[in-house]
């Protein structure tokens, strides 16, 4: 009987030779020891969100000694979380893990859940940070999909220099594909892929002699063509309204207590992009106004 080719078509990664590799070779980051929570998985992957690792590193370390548990963080002030988060930037997603510590405590029993579905319901748990707990947390089959996996699924298996504008159906789709069935080794294989992104498939200098999988990789195999996708969006920051929103903050996180107009006025020129970003920091919550007129982080007046 003659074998069809979709039954001996072979997968275009080899996950065993991914998975040793990642094992001899991951870094020791804190949130991978083990007996971490679902919870410090929870906030590694909240603050890892567009921030580099080395300025994650020691905020998460000083976050899990001071709130081991989700009713920990959820007892603290709005404006003790604010203040804790420092300068990792997008202080909503601080507010948001706050929110959502609340509620794992009252309605989980102080446990992250482990199911993708519940913790999609979490404030500010997306698809990917889902995914990502379920897989790294609890060691579940889950395609986790960042911008490092992106493109390690582009060359590999694409023969693309790089991968072009995100579509969450196709990006899940193409992570599943690759995915072996049993929970613990596609859960390995999830974390090795992003970790081959990070460190050895780069953006710009990518390391491909030191790649595991460097001989079933199609961008090799096709001679390393340059990307010839659509142009993708640098982000600027310098001049910003987050530089101006995190300027402003700075300035009370600095502080005993709430703060007068002027110190606020102090710390950028530009007044109308001063008071849009002030203005902003008021809508989402991040600070608030006393009935005297002052500023202060929320609950700090």
């Amino acid at each position: 009987m003659k074998t069809s080719a979709a039954n001996t078509t072979a997968p275009p990664l080899d996950p065993v030779e991914l998975i040793d590799w990642f094992t001899a070779s991951a870094r020791p980051l804190p949130w991978r020891a083990p007996g971490t929570t679902g919870w410090g998985v929870l906030v590694s992957e909240t603050m890892l969100q567009q921030t580099p690792v080395n300025r994650v590193r020691p905020i998460w370390e000083e976050w899990m000694r001071r709130w081991p548990r989700p009713s920990d963080l959820a007892a603290a002030s709005q404006g003790e979380v604010l203040r804790a988060w420092g300068k990792l930037g997008y202080p909503r997603r601080a507010l948001r893990l706050h929110e959502a510590a609340g509620i794992i405590a009252a309605e989980h029993g102080d446990v992250v859940p482990s199911d993708v579905d519940t913790l999609l319901a979490l404030p500010g748990v997306g698809a990917y940070t889902a995914r990502a707990v379920a897989a790294f947390a609890y060691g579940k089959r889950a395609p986790v999909v960042d911008t490092n996996v992106r493109r390690v699924v582009a060359r590999a298996v694409h023969g693309a220099g790089d991968a072009g504008p995100p579509s969450t159906k196709r990006d899940l789709a193409d992570v599943e594909a690759l995915l072996p069935a049993d929970d613990a080794t596609a859960a390995r294989l999830s974390a090795a892929l992003m970790e081959l992104g990070q460190v050895v498939c780069t953006v710009r200098s990518p390391q491909c002699e030191a790649c595991p999988i460097a001989q079933d990789c199609a961008w090799q195999r096709a001679g390393r063509p340059a990307y010839a996708g659509p142009p993708k969006k640098v982000q600027k920051f310098a001049g910003t309204d987050r530089q101006v929103r995190g300027k402003l903050l700075d300035v009370l996180r600095g502080s005993d207590g709430p703060v007068e107009r002027a110190q606020l006025d102090a710390v950028w020129s530009d007044a109308g992009q001063r008071d849009r970003c002030l203005d902003s920091l008021l809508v989402d919550g991040l600070i608030e106004q006393t009935d005297d007129g002052r500023f202060a982080l929320p609950g700090e007046h």
